[in-house]
């Protein structure tokens, strides 16, 4: 007689179709704290096993006896699979088939929200988020990388598993972690292709492309996995372990992020993360790499001024280090260097006069949409702003109303580290031009609520990420009427504002200081600027007419 198989059936008080079936004896006990995520229709239902579950019983959410025959046997397949991972053991994937997976986390995103984005201001949430996450922002005593695992995992984990169960897979912690740090990235290149879509630019994306096919792991064939290396024998660990000393020396946050992300485009190129396997040739084989890519905002080769100053000395920088404590024998980017040509001038790098007040008048002019209140506002004065105390735009992005204030009558901004970042950890005071107070900057700025003026920060009280977006911004804002790549939409200000000063014989001592120039000479380092005199410079600038 034939052995009868398993079907779906019908439980008592319920019209819906039902799954039942009980665990093989061999795999029982083995189950504790796997979750599943059992494949029904369109959809995955998640599901916690202990060791103590012995049946699995789900329902098929529908009421149609074809349909839940069809899903009855896409289910028992799903978990046949499960069972056979847990006799075999976890996987480890390769470097392939992890980016292979992070494609699906991009492509599950683009498919949910592609055509119906909802708002900008989410996407902007999401990028902020996520930043958080990678820096680590969470309550979890560790080590750098041990937070930003915490962290990533409790935030995006679910995304993970959603493509993991789609395969069936059960993979090791190395390789689960890999994957959880590459399906970030793509989710930071997802989030930035929704606000486009948000922002109505459905123009395709041109890194889509890079995800490979996705091949399952041959068990079989794959070698038993191998435990990780301790963080300080990885080169990602390596940043991580230099950041806790340089970070009780004062280095700035931004250095960090540059040399961890030229890192971990070292580690992709390497296809490894083994600090002690580098070698002088893996280098400069990076360099040239390097030099041959395009960078796909601009369409144009990666300059060798990013590769020497940022990646080389980035890696040079964390080889020192790790020699220097026991963690390498030697640097082996020590000997690599790349010559650098001098740049092509083909035009000043302050914007003309015309280009000021085109970007002035653009900034008056610029009405509230769909925008945060905190963009919107961003972009009505922080261009102003620049334009009258040549400060860089992440210094005025950050400002907060308790920095507005009144010294003997006169209004000033104080620029200050405690608002997020300053170049030099220096605070300094600047004095308002008067136009700034009669265009109405002082009654925004009262009318404002206490904290940032152009920002929201993160739950988590973070500064860095949200300022990014915001000079992001800004850049594309100006960008928008002056399209010149050969000044910078930002950074334009800052030489313009030195080029004026020098015209109205501004004192060069006293321009340093209201921009927050290091003195020139020892001599120019004793006695301080005071306001009476940054005013008095400041008084000199002629206003900006605009039609």
């Amino acid at each position: 007689m034939p052995l009868k198989m398993a079907s779906p059936m019908k439980r008592q008080g319920s019209s819906f179709h039902q799954f039942r079936k009980r665990i093989p004896s061999d795999v029982i006990g083995k189950l504790d704290g796997i979750n599943l995520q059992i494949p029904l229709g369109e959809s995955f239902v998640p599901k916690m096993l202990s060791a103590k579950t012995d049946t699995i019983v789900v329902s098929l959410q529908t009421r149609d006896p074809t349909e839940a025959k069809r899903r009855h046997t896409v289910v028992t397949a799903y978990l046949d699979r499960i069972w056979d991972g847990i006799r075999s053991g976890p996987a480890r994937l390769s470097h392939k088939q992890v980016v292979a997976l992070s494609g699906e986390v991009y492509r599950d995103l683009l498919t949910t929200f592609g055509d119906d984005p909802i708002s900008p201001a989410l996407w902007q949430d999401v990028m902020m988020d996520v930043a958080s996450a990678q820096a680590g922002n969470i309550l979890y005593i560790g080590s750098q990388e041990e937070r930003r695992l915490v962290a990533l995992e409790r935030r995006y984990g679910y995304l993970v598993d959603r493509v993991l169960s789609r395969h069936a897979l059960r993979i090791d912690r190395d390789s689960y972690e890999r994957l959880l740090l590459e399906s970030t990235r793509s989710l930071t290149q997802a989030t930035f292709q929704l606000l486009k879509h948000a922002e109505s630019d459905f123009t395709p994306d041109p890194e889509a492309n890079r995800f490979p096919a996705f091949a399952p792991p041959d068990r079989k064939a794959a070698p038993p996995p191998t435990p990780a290396a301790l963080p300080s024998a990885t080169l990602t660990g390596l940043v991580d372990a230099w950041w806790i000393e340089a970070k009780a020396t004062g280095r700035k946050p931004s250095t960090f992020e540059s040399y961890r992300n030229t890192m971990l485009k070292f580690v992709k190129h390497l296809g490894h993360d083994d600090a002690s396997r580098v070698t002088p040739e893996d280098v400069i084989a990076f360099k040239d790499a390097r030099l041959a890519e395009i960078n796909p905002r601009n369409g144009k080769p990666i300059s060798p001024k990013t590769v020497k100053g940022s990646d080389l000395a980035g890696l040079n920088v964390i080889f020192d280090w790790a020699v220097a404590n026991r963690k390498l024998v030697s640097n082996p980017a020590k000997t690599v260097t790349l010559k650098v040509g001098k740049e092509r001038k083909t035009r000043p790098k302050s914007f003309s006069d015309v280009e000021a007040a085109t970007i002035l008048r653009h900034a008056r002019d610029h009405r509230h949409g769909k925008e945060r209140p905190t963009t919107f506002a961003a972009k009505r004065w922080v261009p102003w702003l620049c334009a009258y105390t040549g400060a860089r735009v992440g210094e005025i992005a950050q400002l907060r109303k308790q920095d507005v204030r009144q010294v003997d009558g006169r209004w000033i901004i104080h620029i200050s580290p405690e608002a997020g970042t300053v170049k030099t950890d220096e605070a300094r005071d600047v004095p308002l031009h008067l136009d700034l107070v009669e265009q109405g900057f002082i009654e925004f700025v009262t009318a404002s609520r206490t904290g940032p003026l152009f920002l929201i920060t993160a739950q988590d009280g973070d500064v860095l990420g949200p300022l990014q977006g915001v000079k992001n911004r800004l850049g594309e804002f100006v960008r928008e009427v002056v399209s010149d790549p050969g000044v910078q939409p930002n950074h334009g200000w800052r030489h313009r504002f030195k080029s004026v000063c020098r015209d109205m014989g501004v004192d060069p001592g006293v321009r340093d200081a209201i921009q927050g120039h290091a003195a020139r000479t020892v001599a120019d380092e004793y006695g301080e600027v005071s306001i009476r005199a940054k005013a008095i410079a400041i008084d000199k600038l002629p206003r900006y007419v605009l039609d």
